[in-house]
């Protein structure tokens, strides 16, 4: 079912986030303590996405704020340039993932998280129950561009496209993830739909039959799938939440 953190806070290297913690993002891609039924390990790509300015809201190296990505589509224990990557690239906005593939989706680069646009880094840890009819009538309202230009023939792609049309049309960062939440679930009973959106300035989650925790330390803010160490500060996100994390400190709200 994939795992996913995102960071907001004082820069800190990529290391700091995938390798140190002792549970960290990479040891859950072999070893996760909850994948609610949905596979064994998280072996089927991973990304990273950060935003070079250093801090959140930061301008990038190329002078739009927007982030980088660095994806691949094998296992993150493999890679042989992460490790020191991580070492040396510091930032206040992180978002990074490790995906377990649904059977039938396929294992490819562009189908493993972050997806981006702009500014926007979004991921999803979960499946869209029946898919693909299921969620056909949705996916019946993009534009006809949006669809044929898919990063992957996945659920999670097919959400992206969804997210970011209500962003296009000027939704703020909240309510991208949470009216795209409550409409996939009307539509898709028994879905997971456990979603990570970040413009560089916020983070917004949502809980949706799956799992989130949330670790604030000082001005810095953690969200994970699971929890990275044993940190007495971290509190699960009850289900069918939401929360956002920027300048303004945490907040919670109700999904229904």
């Amino acid at each position: 079912m994939c795992r996913h953190l995102a960071y907001l806070g004082p820069p800190v290297t990529l290391r700091t986030l995938l390798y140190d913690p002792p549970h960290s993002l990479v040891r859950q891609s072999w070893a996760p303590r909850d994948m609610r039924g949905g596979g064994t390990v998280n072996a089927d790509g991973f990304g990273v996405g950060w935003y070079p300015g250093g801090v959140a809201g930061g301008v990038g190296d190329d002078g739009t704020g927007n982030p980088v990505r660095y994806r691949r589509a094998g296992p993150i224990w493999s890679d042989p340039t992460l490790p020191e990557l991580a070492g040396v690239t510091t930032s206040g906005v992180v978002l990074a993932a490790v995906r377990s593939g649904t059977v039938g989706m396929p294992v490819q680069e562009s189908a493993a998280a972050p997806f981006a646009e702009g500014r926007w880094l979004f991921s999803h840890n979960g499946v869209v129950r029946g898919w693909p009819d299921s969620i056909v009538t949705l996916a019946g309202g993009l534009p006809v561009r949006d669809l044929v230009t898919l990063d992957a023939p996945t659920d999670s792609a097919l959400l992206w496209a969804l997210v970011r049309h209500r962003l296009r049309a000027g939704a703020s960062v909240a309510e991208a993830v949470t009216a795209t939440v409550r409409e996939v679930a009307a539509v898709a009973p028994g879905s997971r739909l456990n979603l990570l959106l970040t413009d560089g300035v916020s983070v917004v989650a949502s809980v949706w039959d799956h799992a989130l925790s949330v670790r604030v330390t000082g001005d810095a803010v953690l969200l994970a799938s699971e929890p990275v160490d044993d940190a007495p500060e971290w509190q699960e996100v009850p289900d069918r939440r939401w929360v956002r994390a920027g300048p303004d400190g945490v907040h919670l709200g109700e999904l229904g």
